[in-house]
């Protein structure tokens, strides 16, 4: 069974990664085994648009990333080890430190970073959001 310490540097250096992007958008969680990202954008629920965040939980340390539920080409280019890491659609569990895949998550979040600050793009959500509603 992996042992608490590993847990909590895991999430430590998984909350690392989003911490660059916080100035820009809004830290709605930050404790010791919860974190959440949200962006300034307003989507058509009246809802901001989550973009990512890191949970610490009994069995393993979850970093979720919404730009990877919304971008094929972001899943397209992943490494098959981080593919094996998905839970879902926008999940990766990790039980330890992982420094190649972390690079890579890192990699992921800086381009769903630029993804979501594309106002074209964020306007195609925006529509998606509003075709399913219609349904």
């Amino acid at each position: 069974m992996p042992n608490k310490n590993n847990f909590e540097e895991t999430f430590r250096k998984l909350r690392a990664i989003f911490k660059p992007y916080e100035k820009k958008m809004v830290v709605v969680q930050d404790t010791n085994s919860a974190y959440m990202l949200n962006t300034r954008h307003m989507m058509t629920n009246k809802q901001p648009l989550y973009f990512g965040g890191v949970r610490l939980g009994k069995a393993y340390v979850s970093f979720y990333l919404m730009s990877v539920y919304v971008s094929a080409a972001e899943v397209k280019g992943m490494s098959p080890e981080l593919k094996k890491r998905m839970q879902g659609k926008s999940c990766f569990n990790f039980k330890t430190v992982d420094e190649e895949l972390f690079r890579e998550l890192a990699a992921l979040t800086k381009a769903g970073a630029l993804l979501f600050n594309d106002e074209k793009f964020i306007e195609s959500l925006r529509k998606m959001q509003t075709a399913r509603q219609k349904k």
